[in-house]
């Protein structure tokens, strides 16, 4: 009988043991959170993508190869609302010129104020499908249908999501880098049957481009470059207003 008793609490111990393990697997198995997809931010090493996981989260490298870099440029995402300056820069034998812009956006509108090298300044407002355009000190304007890229052309800057249509094979390098101390997602594209080669550096920390450049021939004839800190929100002296004093949007709404 005390046999049969010991027997009984040996089996009632192997069972409780079992019921653990199988708990303890079941939370690994199913309650674990899914790895996630991090890229590097601006205060770290953007050569670590791994994640410090500092609160316990696990996270997954981002490999950028020429395969994978349009799927992770895909990801990004611009502000909503924000402000930065840019220097567009453009060369030939012989000489260069540059302009400086400012960028104002917000709520999917857009204005631009560009200094050209002849001292005239230029304003082009963008938003519901309409590109606005004018002069400083008249109060004239013209205007011209937008689409979703008028904003990027209007600033002399190429639209980086056009690399998110290009055949891989047209991908010769892609990787992390750093651009003026910024951290970068580097796409270098040479379109085949093209004399051009052309450089894209996209911030990892607010998907806006940071630099490109444009060779052609072997020869730098572009370059774009927008190092300056990115104000987000847009700040409050943002203006979305014809030169007539017509106002197209405020801020906010």
């Amino acid at each position: 009988m005390e046999q049969k008793k010991r027997l009984v609490i040996v089996v009632a111990i192997i069972l409780l043991m079992a019921a653990a393990m199988l708990a303890s697997f079941g939370r690994v198995l199913f309650a674990a959170d899914t790895p996630k997809v991090v890229l590097p931010s601006s205060s770290a090493d953007p050569g670590d993508v791994s994640g410090s996981g500092s609160q316990g989260q696990d996270y997954q490298r981002v490999e950028i190869t020429t395969q994978t870099v349009t799927g992770v440029v895909a990801t990004l995402a611009r502000p909503a609302s924000y402000y930065r300056a840019l220097t567009v820069e453009t060369f030939w034998e012989g000489g260069s010129s540059s302009v400086q812009v400012q960028v104002w956006a917000d709520g999917g509108w857009s204005h631009s104020r560009q200094a050209l090298p002849s001292g005239v300044v230029r304003h082009d407002l963008t938003g519901d499908g309409t590109l606005y355009y004018w002069y400083d000190g008249s109060t004239q304007y013209r205007q011209a249908p937008a689409d979703e890229r008028s904003s990027d052309l209007a600033q002399r800057i190429p639209t980086y999501e056009t690399v998110l249509e290009l055949d891989p094979e047209d991908i010769i390098s892609a990787g992390y880098e750093t651009r003026g101390e910024l951290p970068c997602i580097f796409v270098e594209v040479h379109p085949e049957g093209s004399q051009q080669l052309r450089r894209f550096w996209i911030s990892v920390e607010n998907g806006l481009l940071v630099s490109a450049e444009t060779e052609e021939n072997g020869q730098l004839i572009y370059r774009m470059t927008a190092y300056s800190p990115v104000q987000t929100p847009c700040p409050a002296d943002g203006s979305f207003s014809l030169p007539d004093g017509e106002v197209l949007h405020r801020l906010g709404d």
